[in-house]
């Protein structure tokens, strides 16, 4: 089979950029330590004495390039294999072509160090909404510079944090190779326990991310499924580790599967649609996205890390003071409900006006307008799930100008959703047209891919939306990598089975809320629209299109607002099911972007407390499974002085009836401890302010 293998590994810091003379030893590998000295990643060349491989013979891992990851001085992830594997062109994939040829496409096999750079990165930068307002950046960077045999060249970049390593692959511009066709990567991650997976296994590359996750040990892993990421794995008495990536750009999206190896799984990349064998087809030099191992003692360290978005180039807007998180009202998730309204609802000038003036007196900044505004091509008729509407006109039944003027006397600014392939065919006419209206944003939905293609369209979607200063939420998207930092105005994404599942399923509970902040939200924020108040038990719980349930208690989906993060949050129900609702005053009150963020304990598919500062104030928020649970808040993370804590709980029948709440004030400092009783599917949602 042909191979191709770049490395990335970090040095120890260093801050000057300099040239590191090679080892005398070829097998003494390459260490680089995190600026703290817990994380290292090891290196390893090809040994000089490996046999060559031949035809379609087996190659020993000494053959090649690899690494190993350690953490407190363990190891974390053992001697794994690192490479690329090169498509061959056309005349060497008939059946009859020379076994030996395949060798003549290896990359990586055979290679050894010729040059080494080394660096540090430590700047400290801001963001205009996520889940930390300023962003530390530190770490020590390499790159290390292979050649064959042959003269080709590779190189090895590698960044390692205080909370994770991350490497990426490099074909430099060359005589040698210009023209680089990826079949596969021979990326592993061998684990060096049979740690206990989490993974989120997919029907296949065209997949909008939506399932629910299990738990496996990593020796369980049938070889067949395609898992995607983040990939959480604990190792007990080592460390937690999550596998994802940062800053894909003209490449495909990783997913993993198990290998050979009992402990192990190995990178898989999206295929192209329209070459069949390829998955990046490029002209050097061509740079991999990062393949990122945030790694921590506990899970909740992992929640706290920004290290998938350093792994991706600085901001390229340079003024964005126009990108504003907030709350919105939305059409869609309630349905054609409208209790005690005169009005037939649907997609509508009556409608839409409805929902604006719930966001308004909510003080909510947006109002969503999802599927069917847009008016029909000009030849032809809009297809499935509005696909090739013509996003540039308006149907009938809605009258876009006086909405907009509407939205801006009730200071409310609109979003309007649009099936991809309409924004693809239509965005240079109507991101203008949109700017000159006054939206706010657009959610673009029905990507479900991320092979090199689909990963193309976002980052046009993203550059051509900011010269026009409108936000983007991407549906049926995949998981984010960090390409919010360099376009800031791509605020949040779907890639997660959300709330809508329970218009049709009982599949978005308790127990998958419980698994979101430790896998799906690794990556970034996630737009899993909450906001239920026809709050259910098990029990009692119907799936339904009109007026859906929400599954587990009130004071639960409250949390749900502190503990999932999105700068684009919902308030997914019908206006008049918050009304006289005293619980909705947390809703209303709640940021939708942050300055701080503390995980206080929590593990997966069980519990999660976490809390965040937005200026002076803190929201703390606890949800569980279907388990009945007590679990202790410990205030620590407060400063000095005497702070308030209003406290939404489960009722003490919430139980039974889970729209029921308590509700509290009490005295709390940074020594308070606070025991919390959660009904089976509870929650508790606290706001904190200084002063008795």
């Amino acid at each position: 089979m042909p191979y191709a293998r770049v490395l990335f590994t970090c040095v120890v810091a260093s801050l000057a950029l300099g040239v590191v003379s090679l080892r005398a030893q070829e097998q003494i590998p390459l260490k680089v330590t995190s600026p703290n000295g817990q994380i290292a990643l090891l290196l390893w060349e090809a040994s000089p004495t490996a046999p060559a491989p031949a035809g379609n013979q087996t190659i020993p891992l000494s053959s090649g390039l690899r690494y190993a990851v350690e953490f407190h001085g363990k190891r974390l992830i053992e001697e794994s294999e690192l490479g690329l594997e090169l498509a061959p062109p056309p005349e060497k994939k008939k059946k009859n072509a020379p076994a030996e040829t395949a060798a003549e496409l290896m990359l990586g096999i055979g290679m050894h160090r010729v040059d080494t750079r080394n660096d540090t990165v430590n700047e400290t930068y801001t963001i205009p909404v996520g889940k930390t307002s300023t962003v530390v950046n530190h770490c020590n960077v390499v790159r290390a510079d292979f050649k064959d045999a042959q003269g080709r060249e590779l190189w090895i970049e590698a960044r390692v944090f205080d909370d994770g390593a991350a490497f990426r692959y490099v074909i430099p511009d060359q005589v040698a190779l210009k023209q680089v066709k990826i079949a596969h990567e021979l990326t592993q991650f061998n684990y060096a326990k049979d740690a206990t997976t989490y993974p989120l296994i997919l029907d296949g590359f065209q997949t909008p991310y939506e399932d629910e996750y299990v738990q496996r040990q990593v020796s369980g892993l049938h070889p067949d499924w395609l898992i995607g990421l983040p990939f959480l794995a604990d190792e007990p008495g080592i460390g937690w580790v999550a596998i994802t990536e940062a800053n894909i750009d003209n490449y495909a999206g990783m997913y993993v599967r198990k290998s050979k190896e009992r402990f192990g799984v190995r990178a898989e990349l999206s295929p192209r649609i329209d070459e069949q064998g390829v998955a990046v087809d490029a002209t050097a030099p061509v740079t991999s996205p990062w393949r990122v191992l945030m790694i921590g003692d506990e899970p909740g360290r992992l929640i706290e890390s920004n290290i998938v978005l350093n792994l991706n180039p600085p901001s390229r807007i340079s003024d964005a003071s126009w990108i504003k998180a907030g709350k919105s009202a939305w059409d869609w998730w309630s349905g054609d409900a409208a209790p005690g309204a005169d009005f037939k609802p649907g997609m509508n000038t009556a409608t839409m006006k409805h929902y604006i003036d719930f966001a308004s007196a909510s003080g909510f900044p947006y109002m969503l307008i999802d599927a069917g505004w847009a008016g029909a091509p000009a030849q032809g008729k809009i297809g499935e799930n509005d696909s090739m509407a013509d996003i540039t006109k308006v149907n009938s039944d809605v009258d876009m100008t006086g909405l907009l003027s509407y939205a801006n006397e009730k200071h409310v600014k609109l979003w309007l959703w649009a099936h991809w392939s309409s924004v693809d065919k239509y965005m240079d006419q109507a991101f203008p047209l949109y700017e000159k209206w006054g939206i706010a944003g657009v959610k673009i939905d029905f990507m479900n891919r991320d092979d090199q293609q689909m990963v193309a369209f976002y980052h046009r979607v993203v550059e051509a939306a900011a010269a026009h200063h409108l936000m983007i939420d991407f549906h049926g998207a995949y998981k984010p990598d960090g390409l919010r930092r360099t376009w800031p105005n791509l605020i949040t994404r779907e890639g997660v089975m959300g709330k809508e599942y329970l218009k049709w399923s009982a599949r978005t509970s308790p127990l998958h809320d419980a698994t979101l902040p430790f896998t799906r939200m690794l990556a970034g924020p996630m737009d899993y629209t909450p906001g239920a108040f026809g709050n259910s038990t098990r029990e009692n719980f119907v799936p339904r299109m009109v007026e859906p349930m929400g599954l587990g208690t009130r004071a639960h989906e409250l949390a749900l607002y502190v503990i999932f993060e999105s700068p684009f949050e919902m308030v997914s129900d019908y206006p008049e099911h918050y009304q006289g609702q005293p619980e909705f005053d947390f809703i209303k009150r709640v940021p939708a972007t942050w300055d701080e963020v503390k995980v206080v304990s929590g593990k997966p598919m069980e519990t999660i407390t976490l809390a965040r500062r937005s200026g002076k104030d803190w929201y703390v928020g606890s949800i569980n499974n279907w388990t009945e649970r007590d679990v202790s808040i410990s205030f620590s993370f407060l400063g000095d002085g005497d702070y308030t804590a209003e406290m939404y709980s489960d009722a003490q029948d919430a139980a039974t009836e889970p729209t029921h709440t308590s509700f509290s004030k009490l005295g709390v400092t940074k020594d308070s401890v606070l025991e919390v009783h959660l009904a089976p599917g509870g929650g508790n949602a606290i706001w904190i302010h200084p002063g008795p």
